[in-house]
């Protein structure tokens, strides 16, 4: 392959939204970054019509891509410890905090936390990909941002809370050091919903509002009212600025290192 054409292409799939980044990897260089919102959930079949037409519109098709990863952002996913981790009850871990279909199919990614993430990806959207592409990789979302913060935030010696915000839905992890405490996905309509699942997050694992620092990422601002109502109960809360080993200068979209903090950290 050309080196001056090594490319990585990573798609970000959610009910709620689609998003596609390319990485130039000879250069360093994010050369497209796109996100089409959706107004309501859409189904699979939706969603596979809606990813067609953005692949046509905005992916040239003659571009080889070296690694295409392909990330699922939804609620049908659960974490198991590798101690009680068994490849033939992927449906009985999920049953009990999702609601899933005999017909699902089921995966799951490890994480190096010594467990499993199971979910449930996509299957006509992953035949997509494969007959457009070829060979490509997917994971859920949560590993992305998992793995992530265990990468950048592994020395801190005290518990920190990190919220990564999208448009209906935000996963919350606390983390203390190289050990993951919690995560959850929450859905919320309104910014009281937003701080609720959050106070009663800190209450259940017995953190201090006054003193547990939350750092949020994802779709959020500090003049966003989600921001500002946190700020009214939580005392230390902090945007998130994260680095990258590339540039994203060619990107035009305001704030994209932390309103992408996902989909840009899945070519780590």
């Amino acid at each position: 392959m050309n080196q001056n054409h090594i490319k990585a292409l990573s798609i970000q799939i959610s009910l709620n939204g689609l998003s596609f980044c390319i990485l130039n990897r000879s250069n360093n260089t994010i050369e497209q970054l796109h996100h089409k919102p959706l107004d309501k959930k859409s189904s699979p079949f939706d969603l596979l019509n809606q990813l067609k037409e953005v692949f046509d519109t905005h992916i040239d098709s003659n571009q080889a891509f070296d690694t295409i990863t392909c990330i699922y952002q939804n609620e049908l996913s659960c974490l198991v410890p590798d101690a009680y981790f068994d490849e033939n009850n992927l449906a009985d871990y999920l049953k009990f905090n999702a609601k899933i279909l005999k017909t699902d199919y089921i995966s799951y990614d490890s994480l190096s936390i010594d467990c499993k993430n199971v979910y449930v990806p996509l299957v006509n959207i992953n035949n997509y990909i494969f007959e457009t592409f070829g060979s490509f990789d997917y994971k859920h979302a949560s590993t992305v941002l998992i793995e992530t913060i265990l990468q950048k935030y592994h020395n801190d010696n005290e518990p920190t809370l990190f919220v990564n915000v999208n448009p209906t839905s935000f996963e919350i992890v606390c983390m203390n050091g190289d050990k993951l405490i919690f995560y959850n996905t929450f859905e919320y309509s309104t910014k009281e919903d937003f701080i609720y699942y959050i106070l009663f997050t800190i209450e259940q694992l017995e953190l201090d509002t006054e003193t547990i620092k939350t750092v949020l990422s994802g779709s959020i601002n500090e003049d966003d009212a989600l921001f500002g109502i946190l700020y009214k109960y939580v005392r230390f809360v902090e945007l998130m600025d994260p680095k990258y080993g590339f540039d994203l200068s060619k990107i035009d979209l305001e704030n994209a290192d932390r309103h992408h903090f996902i989909l840009l950290n899945s070519f780590n």
